[in-house]
């Protein structure tokens, strides 16, 4: 059987992708993921302020102020 240039540069890159192929499967056994032994602890210094605005009508603001012992 006669192997024309054509036929034998296809079975060159033929050749060439199945060796890729075969290296990229022997790295991707090299691969290993392993868990931590102690947790992950994260730290994180957060500070809350808590501003409380209130505005009383004036008619209230009065009532309170006449009667400030009930409060």
């Amino acid at each position: 059987m006669k192997m024309t240039k054509t036929g034998a540069r296809r079975q060159a890159i033929g050749g060439q992708r199945l060796a890729m192929i075969a290296a990229m499967t022997a790295l991707a056994g090299c691969v290993q993921i392993e868990t931590p032994d102690k947790p992950i602890e994260i730290n994180l210094n957060i500070n809350i302020r808590q501003e409380v605005v209130y505005r009383l009508d004036g008619d209230a603001k009065k009532l309170i102020e006449q009667n400030s012992e009930i409060f």
